[in-house]
């Protein structure tokens, strides 16, 4: 088990939800970190609580999928701490509604934030990871990227390609010494839902056939609701891989996320789509 102190980590998506609580647990844990996001208010607020000094935390903001924001990141995390031993891939939104209605425009948007702009940054960090033959990156997927829901096609494919991504890179990069790990979250309390239903909404509101069925799909997330998930405990993983020796391949959290996982392994999928359903 190796230590945080002293780790320089970038984490995107930093300004709230699992970003944020993400921030708290390795800046606790004496790690160097670079926080991420749009919202430059919330980043120069959590940085100023987390160390006022500004020596081990570092605030830039920025746009994951613009390719300058990206450079600059990288640019600016090297020139504060002259390395980089880690990178949590946190930033991603969720586009709802039947794929027939959603356009392609917001689609591509989607793919755009959640993988595109991923692979772009992990090109440019892990690179220096390579270099020093050491060094983790984290993914931050979804049980979504396992079991597709209906009218949520969309942000659930972003996260099964990113199953398939974050497997090929750690075998291309365990060569090097650096590890690669997916953490699976599944129903956490964040601005994540708000987010997610603002994006969408003109799209649920306007649903046209499919308008029967959204009482049924609103219904699935209240019931959610009930055994919802905390941040901190997706940060507690991103900690346990950042330190941990030989991290899994694959984590999730909280409870309800490693239940509906192994359903999916048991259950005929028959069965599963059943339970997906939302009462379609």
């Amino acid at each position: 088990m190796s230590s945080l102190a002293g780790q320089v980590v970038i984490i995107t998506g930093a300004s709230s939800g699992i970003g944020e609580a993400t921030a708290r647990r390795l800046a606790r844990g004496g790690a160097r970190i670079v926080i991420s996001a749009r919202r430059q208010d919330r980043l120069d607020a959590l940085a100023r609580e987390l160390d006022p000094t500004g020596a081990n935390v570092f605030a830039i903001a920025g746009d994951v999928t613009n390719e300058t924001d990206r450079q600059r990141l990288v640019r600016a995390t090297l020139e504060k701490f002259s390395r980089i031993d880690a990178l949590v891939n946190n930033a991603g939104y969720g586009t709802r509604g039947p794929v027939e209605i959603v356009p392609v425009d917001a689609i591509r948007k989607n793919f755009e934030t959640n993988v595109f702009s991923l692979i772009a940054l992990t090109q440019l960090v892990a690179p220096h990871l390579r270099a020093q033959r050491s060094g983790t990156i984290v993914n931050i997927g979804s049980v979504a990227g396992r079991i597709a829901r209906p009218l949520s096609s969309i942000y659930d494919s972003t996260k099964h390609a990113l199953e398939a991504l974050t497997d090929g890179l750690r075998g291309e990069l365990k060569p090097f010494g650096v590890r690669v790990t997916l953490i699976r979250p599944g129903y956490i309390v964040t601005e994540f839902v708000e987010a997610a239903n603002a994006a969408s909404d003109k799209y649920l509101e306007n649903a046209g056939p499919y308008e029967p069925f959204m009482a049924g799909f609103r219904l699935g997330y209240q019931k959610l609701r009930r055994v919802a998930g905390h941040p901190d405990d997706i940060a507690r993983l991103v900690q346990h891989a950042l330190t941990c020796a030989n991290p899994a391949p694959r984590y999730a959290a909280p409870f309800h996320a490693k239940a509906f996982l192994f359903l999916k392994w048991i259950l005929p999928g028959r069965v599963l789509e059943r339970i997906t359903r939302l009462r379609m």
